[in-house]
C-alpha cells in the first residue's frame, strides 16, 4: 500500500523538526558565543569593529583536587566564570582557557607535581605564552586585554607579563591587565561569607575543602564525586586535600560564583574606563 501524499508530507515535516532541534545548540554555540573559538574570523573582525574590544584570557591549571574533584577543576571553573563576566560585561569575548600553567618541579616533585595528573610547564614558558596571546589578541584589534586567573600560584607571573607589555605599549591604545580580583575574592569575600554561616578555617580550607568543593558544585556538580564525598572520611594533606569538603554544597558555592562575577565586572569596567 503506497503511503499517501498527506502522511509524506507529515514525514518530512518530522525530520525537519528534528534537524532543527538538533542542529540548534550548534547554531547557539556560533554567533551569539562569547567565545572566540567559536567564531568565524570575519565574525571576529565585525565584533570588534562593533565595539567587543575587550578579551578575557581564562588561565586554569590541570592539578590534583582530591580524590573527590576532577583535575580539570579550574580549566571548568575558570571557562564558566569568564563566560558569565563577559556576559555580563556585554563588550569582551572570551579566549580559549590556558590549562598549562607552572605546577612545580617535577624531579624532585614539588607542589601537585606529587599526584598523577597534574600537568606543569616552567615560569618562563607561561610567560611567554601570556605575553605572546596578549601581542595576538592585540594584532587583532583587541584594546583591552584581561588575564583571569583561577590559581593562586601564578598570579604574580601575570603581572609581570602584564607590566612588560604596558610597557612597550606605552604609545599605543592597549593596554594588559592582570585581573586579580577574580582570584582575590575567592580568598576575602567569599571566605568571609562562609564564616558567616558558621564555617571554621578548618572546614573551608584552602585546597579542595568546603569553600573549593562548593564552587564546583555550584559551576559543574559533575566533576565532584558527592555520593564517595558524603560517605567516606574526611581525606587529609596526604591525598591533597586541605579542609573539609564534606558539607559542601551547590547552595555555599553560589556565594562564591555571585561575588566572583559582581566584583570582577566592576574591577574590569572600573579599569577600562579609567583608561
Amino acid at each position: 500500500m503506497q503511503p499517501s501524499l498527506k502522511a509524506v508530507s507529515r514525514f518530512c515535516l518530522f525530520l525537519l523538526c528534528v534537524f532543527l532541534a538538533a542542529t540548534r545548540p550548534a547554531l547557539a554555540q556560533g554567533r551569539d558565543s562569547v567565545f572566540l573559538q567559536n567564531l568565524t574570523w570575519t565574525e571576529l573582525r565585525q565584533d570588534i569593529r562593533a565595539g567587543k574590544t575587550t578579551i578575557l584570557i581564562p588561565i586554569g591549571g590541570t592539578e590534583e583536587n582530591g580524590p573527590y574533584m576532577a583535575l580539570g577543576k579550574h580549566n571548568v571553573r575558570a571557562r564558566l566564570l569568564s563566560e558569565r563576566i563577559a556576559q555580563r560585561l556585554g563588550n569582551a569575548l572570551v579566549a580559549p582557557v590556558l590549562a598549562y600553567v607552572p605546577e612545580g618541579r617535577i624531579h624532585p616533585p614539588t607542589g601537585h607535581m606529587g599526584f598523577p595528573g597534574t600537568i606543569t610547564i616552567p615560569v618562563g614558558t607561561f610567560e611567554q605564552t601570556l605575553e605572546y596571546a596578549a601581542r595576538s589578541f592585540k594584532h587583532a584589534g583587541f584594546r583591552d586585554i584581561f588575564f583571569l586567573g583561577d590559581h593562586g600560584g601564578y598570579q604574580r607571573y601575570e603581572v609581570t607579563v602584564a607590566d612588560r607589555l604596558n610597557r612597550r605599549w606605552a604609545h599605543t591604545p592597549v593596554r594588559a591587565h592582570a585581573m586579580q580580583t577574580y582570584y582575590r575574592v575567592t580568598q576575602t569575600e567569599y571566605v568571609q561569607a562562609l564564616r558567616r554561616l558558621g564555617y571554621s578555617n578548618e572546614q573551608i580550607g584552602t585546597h579542595a575543602g568546603v569553600a573549593d568543593t562548593s564552587l564546583m558544585l555550584a559551576l559543574d556538580p559533575r566533576l565532584v564525586r558527592l555520593r564517595q564525598l558524603r560517605s567516606n572520611p574526611n581525606p587529609g594533606p596526604s591525598e591533597g586535600v586541605y579542609g573539609d569538603p564534606r558539607r559542601s554544597s551547590a547552595a555555599l558555592g553560589q556565594l562564591g560564583v555571585d561575588a566572583i562575577i559582581a566584583r570582577t565586572v566592576t574591577a574590569i569596567r572600573k579599569d577600562t574606563a579609567r583608561r
